[in-house]
């Protein structure tokens, strides 16, 4: 075996770069960016080098950080959540979130107008412009479940493609709403009135940057028994997304003292949630668009496009009624890469109580974006 797949040798590597990222974003240079988009950034070069495995052969260690390390991370996030910020901060994101996901939706549309991708991808355009309706509204839940329905997993090398660009948009979404609400700041000023109410939500939970044996063993036992718990609640009930019962049980537990006061579930999340970005980053992979030359091209443009409109939208509307940009980049991410990223980013602002309303605008996520999905399919 190729030694550049071997899962020990790349976790390894997956761990330096967030070693790496956190230093550098440590830095006067790297503050401007954060230990977030580093992480990414850095994973990407890696393995657009060959250095790790890319999207193209992912490895089994990539499946099992993406089934297991992100929602558990999700999981010891929650344990430091305070319920009156789904007061305050839930109705400003759901109501945002229905914004972005009606932007995505326009998005694809006037990008297939302007673009005619038809051209080059044939009839399979109109199920790949649901796909990525669905993808862009809340995750790739939505992206399966519509090409499941069409069949189009059976096109290899056009589904691979596609999965392709959404990974590279993704992405580079993920840079631009990392960025864009700094620059955004120095342009439009904030509402100061509305960012100190949310900022002040979650103050009852202290820091917690130490952590004993005592709490570390209870919080991975917690963690492995919520994420088994929550795996045998869906197969019960499959239309119970399984996130929802980890969360639900997160929260739940958060509210007791005995958790309460175990110390650092908030750096185990966050620490789980660097090791998820890294492989976003290693997904990151050029070569599998160019491959497809045209198609590749025209796809990433279709997709580009869609996504530019979406977050022109939504900035544009949510500047002008709150004008919070890191709430308006969080909505957006759960709109664009799903809930675990747009939790990651709301590490990355330092704004924990836009935690739990990410959760549950990723959610509503999913449970939207199928719909939307199939809606742009008959429109086209």
């Amino acid at each position: 075996m190729n030694f550049t797949n071997d899962p020990l040798y790349v976790l390894s590597v997956l761990c330096l770069m967030v070693v790496l990222a956190i230093y550098a974003g440590r830095t006067k240079f790297g503050k401007q960016f954060g230990a977030s988009l580093l992480v990414i950034l850095f994973t990407a070069i890696i393995a657009n080098i060959k250095l790790i495995p890319s999207a193209s052969n992912s490895i089994p260690l990539y499946s099992a950080i993406f089934k297991y390390v992100a929602p558990i991370s999700i999981f010891f996030l929650l344990l430091n959540v305070n319920l009156t910020s789904i007061k305050r901060a839930g109705l400003p994101m759901v109501s945002l979130f229905v914004v972005g996901s009606l932007a995505t939706t326009l998005g694809i549309l006037i990008s297939w107008f302007f673009l005619s991708p038809v051209g080059v991808l044939g009839e399979d355009g109109k199920v790949i412009a649901g796909m990525l309706t669905g993808t862009y509204t809340g995750g790739s839940v939505n992206f399966n479940a519509i090409a499941l329905e069409y069949d189009f997993q059976e096109k290899g090398v056009l589904y691979a493609g596609t999965i392709a660009v959404d990974n590279v948009i993704t992405t580079v979404w993920i840079i631009a709403t990392l960025v864009f609400p700094v620059v955004l700041k120095r342009f439009w000023k904030e509402k100061a009135n509305l960012k100190t109410s949310l900022a002040n939500v979650d103050k009852t939970h202290p820091e917690d940057e130490n952590i004993d044996l005592f709490s570390l063993m209870w919080l991975l036992f917690l963690g492995a028994t919520a994420y088994y718990v929550s795996d045998l609640i869906k197969e019960l009930a499959p239309q119970i997304p399984s996130i929802l019962t980890l969360s639900t049980l997160g929260i739940l537990l958060a509210q007791t003292k005995f958790v309460a006061n175990l110390k650092g579930s908030h750096n185990l999340g966050l620490y789980l949630v660097f090791i998820f970005l890294a492989v976003i980053g290693a997904y990151c992979e050029l070569s599998a668009v160019t491959q497809l030359k045209e198609v590749g091209l025209t796809l990433l443009l279709f997709a580009g496009l869609a996504v530019f409109l979406h977050g022109a939208i939504i900035i544009i509307l949510g500047g002008l009624f709150y004008r919070d940009w890191e709430m308006i980049a969080i909505v957006s991410q759960a709109n664009v890469g799903g809930g675990t990223t747009a939790i990651a980013l709301a590490e990355s602002f330092n704004r924990k109580e836009l935690i739990l309303p990410a959760i549950l605008v990723g959610t509503l996520g999913n449970a939207l974006g199928t719909y939307l999905g199939f809606l742009v399919v008959y429109i086209l």
